[in-house]
């Protein structure tokens, strides 16, 4: 008998601005467990907002308040989780490629040491399976000793997965991970992200609608601050339901 596939996150008349100045408006859905959920929508539209909600960045923004819940495995991450916790369980991958100004070994073993992990052997292994899980280990088994900052965009993009990756989180966020990267760097990038769906949730953020129809199992189209729907990547970019989707999709606008 096949499980039903649970819900990873819940989220609830999520509201947010910045200000007084509105950015997510009565936002509510569910993510499941170990699903790629692509996020598209035109620029001001409230995706990046509702991906920093997710992990409390927004909690270092004074301007910014929230109304609404997110609950992850059942506890609402305002209430219930401390920030702390919840940035170990639920990581961000941005833009930009950010490696530290040290190692790559020394970068994916900054986490784990972070939270406590000191043998080297241990460190050994995570490092190891971090880099492999995001399909960089045999491009920089041989050089572990040399700066991160060496590497290509695409490698440094892959280093930060890993570095993500070896905290051992449960839900991984990606905010136009692939925006400044070559088509092969983004496949690679892409075939990790598929690679990790047996073991994680991930929420991607992208601009590139191809990209979201290429990796996603669902597409959540965001307008104006407003959840316009949510469904199968296939329906969404064959038959979406709402006439703003399809317009969005058909380059009317945004």
């Amino acid at each position: 008998m096949v499980e039903p596939v649970q819900d990873k996150i819940i989220i609830e008349d999520l509201n947010i601005d910045y200000g007084g100045v509105p950015a997510l408006k009565h936002v509510s859905f569910s993510v499941k467990d170990k699903e790629i959920l692509g996020v598209i929508g035109p620029a001001n539209s409230g995706k990046t907002s509702f991906l920093r909600a997710m992990n409390r960045l927004n909690d270092l923004d004074l301007s910014c308040h929230r109304t609404g819940s997110i609950k992850l495995n059942g506890k609402d991450i305002n209430c219930e989780m401390d920030a702390e916790e919840v940035r170990k369980k639920v990581t961000m991958v941005f833009a930009l490629p950010l490696p530290l100004p040290m190692s790559i070994f020394d970068n994916v073993a900054y986490g784990p040491r972070r939270h406590g992990t000191k043998d080297k052997k241990k460190l050994e292994m995570i490092v190891e399976r971090s880099l492999k899980a995001a399909f960089l280990w045999d491009e920089v088994k041989d050089r572990l000793d040399s700066s991160g900052m060496k590497l290509s965009g695409g490698q440094q993009q892959r280093l930060c997965i890993a570095r993500t990756l070896a905290v051992e989180p449960e839900v991984i966020l990606y905010d136009e991970p692939c925006s400044g990267l070559d088509p092969i760097s983004t496949a690679k990038v892409e075939e990790a992200m598929q690679e990790l769906k047996t073991r994680y949730t991930q929420i991607l953020v992208t601009n590139n609608v191809k990209q979201a129809a290429r990796v996603g199992d669902r597409v959540a189209f965001f307008l104006m601050g407003e959840l316009v729907e949510i469904d199968g990547a296939q329906k969404i970019f064959t038959a979406p339901r709402d006439k703003r989707t399809n317009d969005y999709l058909t380059g009317r606008f945004g």
